[in-house]
Parts: structure tokens; C-alpha cells; sequence
């Protein structure tokens, strides 16, 4: 039975993603469960950090699914059928305030998808046409002022998920922009999803918004808008490209700074924020507290577990993946042997970042 990694507590969890996604390539997942895991969801093609970092829906929308059209690229170079990893790739989305520009990005995402898969890519088999996605409701709409308006904020954007057609949703806590979510804003997000799954009907059809003028309207808009940016891309050489030259990370800050200047300026109303304010407010609500105990207590389990774990093993694991990553063979076989042997993650991440590197962000342009 596979042991989970250990995760070093000195390591950053986004940063360890971004270098064994980036830098060992994703196709070594793709190729590896293709074969050995086929109903595993190798990989969620995120947007969520794209949204949350102050992007349109648009943007969100087109780097989304060029991300996930250059992972489709990637494996097809690699020497695997499209049609043997692309039913098992989703996709994970932000749920953002602007409740019919959300359904139709959803709506627009899966029109796109299905269009290349087939036309571009060749895809014969239907699931591999299909977008399935997860949506998060948008933590950067949460407000530290008034914390119970974004209990309503969260029902907004989770029922625009739904509409838009999910296939799983997560729901934002109230308490989120003070601290970890307490016992009763976690409650309180389930049941939303709970009163909109069995009490709102929108579970009854599939498409309620079909033949509406304006999301279709919607649609058209951000499909095209995206189709925009796809050329942009291209022109720059492809997604790899484009990050490298810092295309994706100014266009996001540039719409990141545009809304926020809205909000300050008063264009755009943020309830409780720069409009109907209370006086002298109060936080009225319970926090949770995490007794530093916790920290204590995992630093030592960290340290037992390195101490006790077979120092050997551990040894050979680690050095079979390095030599894994210099004759670019397939490295999950052997994180997998790593986390028998009880490497942590920043040992395993340690051999990573002295064979291929660390990533560095580029300067905008």
C-alpha cells in the first residue's frame, strides 16, 4: 500500500505543485495513469488562481483552456492517443459575482472544448469532447466588512456554477478574509449548496438557460473574446511561450488594477466596502482560533517519522528519482517509491529543484 508524502513543513505546497507540474512535465502523470490508473483524473486544469488573482471571465476562460489545450499537445507529442488520457482530464473553475457573465463562461468553455477536441485534436471518442469542471465560489469576492454578506454572495455564485453545468462545487466559508473557516461558516456553506440541490429546482434539467437572448448573447461574447486571446497566444508561441514572456501575468494585472481602480473610484458598488457602510463596525461573529500546540505537535511528528523511516530506502528512492530526471524516463513510478520509503515532500522537491531548476517569473513587458 502506497504511504502519503510527508510534507516538510518549511515547504510551500503551491510552490511544490508549480515545480513537478512545470518542470517534470505533466505528461509523466498523463502517461502513467493512461496506463496504470485509466479512471483517474490526472490532472485539473485550473483557472481558479487565474480568476483569484484579479482576472476578467474572459481571461480566465481563454488561459484556462490553453493551458489545458497545450497539456492535450503535450501528450499527443509524447506519443499517447488523445483518446486515451483526454476523458480523464477536468478542469476547475472560479464562480465570480457577475451571476449571467458566469453560467455563460461555463457555457462557452464546453462549446470551445468540444469545437477542438474534435476538429483540432481529432478526438473520436465523445467523453473526450466533454469539459467536466469543478467550480470554487470566489474567495476574492469575499468582503472583511460585513462577513454575513458573503454568505448571499456565495449562494449567487454557487447557483451560477450550477447553472452553468458543474459537476461538483465548492462553497466559500463567511469567515474566510478574518481566518479559517469556524465550524458554523462551514455549516452554513454546505447548506447552501444543500437548500440549491433539493430545494431550488435547478437540479430538475440540464441547460435552463438555453434560447435565452441574452446568455447566448453572453456566450457568444466571451467565446469569441476568447478565440481572441488563443490568437494572441499563438502569435507569442504557444502558452509556454507566452508565460515566459510574462503575456498571462500582465494581462491579469492590468485587469486586476482596472477593477480595483472601479471600486475605489465608485464605478463599481461594493456592498459594504465603498457603499452602505456601517459606522464604527464590529466583527459579531466567532473566529476559530488554532492553538499553536498544533504546529508543536506535527513538527514532531515530522521529526519522528524522519528519524524511525527506513534511512536506506529513503536514500535509494531519492536517488532513483534523480536519475530518472536526468534520462527523462517517467518520474511517477518513482515518487510513488519515494513515498514508500517515507521521503518528505521537500526532499523529493529538493532533487527536482537541483536537476531542472527553479522557476523564475519573468519581467512583464
Amino acid at each position: 500500500m502506497a504511504r502519503i508524502l510527508v510534507i516538510d513543513d518549511d515547504r510551500d505546497m503551491t510552490e511544490a505543485c508549480q515545480l513537478v507540474l512545470e518542470q517534470a512535465g505533466h505528461e509523466v502523470q498523463v502517461a502513467y495513469s493512461a496506463e496504470e490508473v485509466p479512471k483517474w483524473n490526472t490532472i485539473s486544469i485550473s483557472g481558479y488562481h487565474i480568476r483569484e488573482a484579479g482576472s476578467t471571465a474572459a481571461q480566465e476562460l481563454a488561459f484556462t483552456l490553453a493551458d489545458g489545450f497545450a497539456y492535450v499537445e503535450a501528450g499527443i507529442a509524447a506519443g499517447m492517443d488523445v483518446d486515451t488520457f483526454a476523458p480523464r482530464l477536468s478542469h476547475f473553475f472560479n464562480a465570480h459575482l457577475d451571476f449571467f457573465e458566469e453560467i455563460a463562461k461555463y457555457r462557452a468553455a464546453r462549446r470551445i472544448w468540444a469545437k477542438r477536441m474534435k476538429n483540432k485534436y481529432k478526438a473520436r471518442n465523445p467523453r473526450s469532447w466533454l469539459m467536466r469542471f469543478h467550480t470554487q465560489t470566489a474567495g476574492c469576492s469575499l468582503t472583511a466588512q460585513q462577513p454575513e454578506n458573503n454568505i448571499v454572495r456565495t449562494a449567487i455564485e454557487a447557483l451560477a456554477g450550477v447553472l452553468g453545468g458543474t459537476q461538483s462545487l465548492h462553497t466559500n466559508s463567511m469567515d474566510e478574509t478574518h481566518a479559517l473557516p469556524s465550524q458554523k461558516a462551514v455549516l452554513i456553506a454546505l447548506r447552501t449548496q444543500q437548500i440549491i440541490a433539493y430545494e431550488s429546482g435547478v437540479a430538475n434539467t440540464i441547460d435552463h438557460l438555453a434560447g435565452s437572448y441574452y446568455v447566448e448573447y453572453l456566450t457568444d461574447k466571451l467565446e469569441e473574446e476568447a478565440e481572441e486571446y488563443f490568437d494572441k497566444i499563438e502569435a507569442l508561441g504557444g502558452v509556454l511561450k507566452a508565460i515566459e514572456k510574462g503575456f498571462f501575468q500582465k494581462e491579469i494585472a492590468d485587469a486586476a488594477y482596472a477593477y480595483q481602480k472601479k471600486i475605489e473610484q465608485g464605478k463599481r458598488i461594493h456592498v459594504g466596502v465603498n457603499e452602505f457602510k456601517l459606522e464604527d463596525e464590529k466583527i459579531e461573529i466567532d473566529l476559530l482560533k488554532v492553538d499553536p500546540a498544533v504546529e508543536k505537535r506535527q513538527k514532531e511528528r515530522l521529526a519522528k517519522v524522519r528519524a524511525e523511516r527506513p534511512q536506506e530506502d529513503c536514500r535509494k528512492a531519492l536517488e532513483g528519482l534523480r536519475q530518472a530526471a536526468r534520462d527523462g524516463t517517467n518520474l511517477m513510478p518513482h515518487f510513488l517509491a519515494c513515498a514508500r520509503a517515507y521521503a518528505t515532500l521537500g526532499e523529493t522537491l529538493d532533487v527536482l529543484r537541483e536537476e531542472f531548476g527553479e522557476y523564475k517569473e519573468p519581467p512583464m513587458f
